[in-house]
């Protein structure tokens, strides 16, 4: 008889706090608070995102475990996010998971955020079972804070094959919504926008980087240059061409994404090809991806919107493989905001 397997998972990476419920394999519970009090500022706020994570906490795995339909002495153990991500939101959530451990005397497991993405795609819900990636797959991985190309060659074995050597393509897409005077969080605008905008109205240059590595940080400045010089010709030059201008630029940002992954499938000879992290919620990048797929012959698998931005149900999935090797944290553990593979 299969062994009752039931993780907790907790995520307070940044400004999301999340809880999630699995049992042996399947998600039966995943909620997230997310914080409205950013939008004023045009960013998170470190500071008060970590005192808002202090009043949801408690909440939000209070609704996690009613949802899942199950006491905290039945858990297994708990996994939770060490990092990477902001220090005073990552302090909220590990501490809370190190006390509720060692109430309950049941394990801990620290968790990846990236990696958390990744697994996202391998998240069970419901009866029917849905199609994952097979091993080896190789995964972009795009966020406000990261972009990377990750082979993925079993549950709990990755390895980055490039990564932005500064920005990452989210910081990208955000900074240019806000040079347009668009509010915060401004990489959905974008993608709104470009959807009725034209894609070949402006071009950009590219940053030519060695391998798999990407640059993001002088494309940021390009644009910014681009945007201030026809500022100066046409003072209602950004109000007139937004549309075009979203799609111009959230093009040029997706083909420099694809271009290397390309390269990456090409090299290693991987056809199955994934994406994760806040970015691949974009509509264009999922689109485009898409038809690349269907040109190169790739398996594509991109994560239900849910499961792009953060969210608990992406840790309990690496938790739960940790469980199942064995490999805990002991109540020492503390957050990471740079947390490597």
């Amino acid at each position: 008889m299969q062994k009752e397997v039931i993780i907790l998972s907790i995520e307070s990476s940044c400004d999301d706090t999340s809880a999630a419920v699995l049992h042996n394999g399947k998600m039966l519970a995943n909620i997230t608070a997310s914080q409205s009090i950013h939008e004023q500022y045009g960013g998170v706020v470190p500071e008060l995102a970590s005192r808002n994570h202090q009043q949801n906490i408690v909440p939000v795995v209070d609704a996690a475990i009613k949802k899942a339909g199950i006491s905290l002495q039945q858990l297994s153990g708990i996994g939770f996010t060490r990092g990477p991500g902001l220090i005073g939101s990552l302090l909220v959530g590990v501490s809370f998971t190190k006390s509720l451990a060692l109430a309950l005397d049941i394990p801990l497991m620290e968790v990846n955020h990236m990696q958390g993405h990744i697994l996202a795609h391998f998240i069970q819900e419901g009866k029917d079972l849905k199609k994952v990636p097979a091993f080896p797959f190789l995964c972009l991985t795009v966020s406000g804070g990261h972009t990377q190309i990750v082979r993925v060659t079993d549950f709990l074995e990755f390895e980055i094959l490039g990564e932005t050597t500064d920005d990452a393509v989210g910081e990208a897409f955000d900074k240019a919504a806000k040079v347009m005077g668009l509010p915060y969080p401004g990489g959905p605008l974008i993608d709104k926008y470009a959807q009725s905008g034209n894609a070949s109205a402006y071009k950009f240059p590219k940053t030519r980087m060695e391998g798999y590595q990407y640059s993001f940080s002088g494309i940021k400045t390009a644009f910014l240059n681009f945007i201030q010089n026809n500022l100066q010709k046409d003072a209602d030059f950004v109000n007139n061409n937004l549309h075009d201008i979203c799609a111009s630029y959230q093009q040029h940002l997706i083909t420099v994404l694809l271009e290397k992954l390309v390269e990456a499938s090409k090299d290693t000879n991987i056809n199955e090809i994934a994406i994760a992290g806040g970015v691949s919620a974009n509509s264009g990048l999922r689109k485009t991806l898409e038809e690349l797929g269907l040109q190169k012959g790739w398996n594509i698998f991109i994560p239900a919107f849910e499961y792009c931005t953060d969210n608990a149900a992406m840790i309990a999935q690496v938790a739960y493989y940790k469980y199942l090797k064995g490999e805990f944290s002991d109540l020492r553990v503390v957050p990471a905001a740079r947390y490597a593979f």
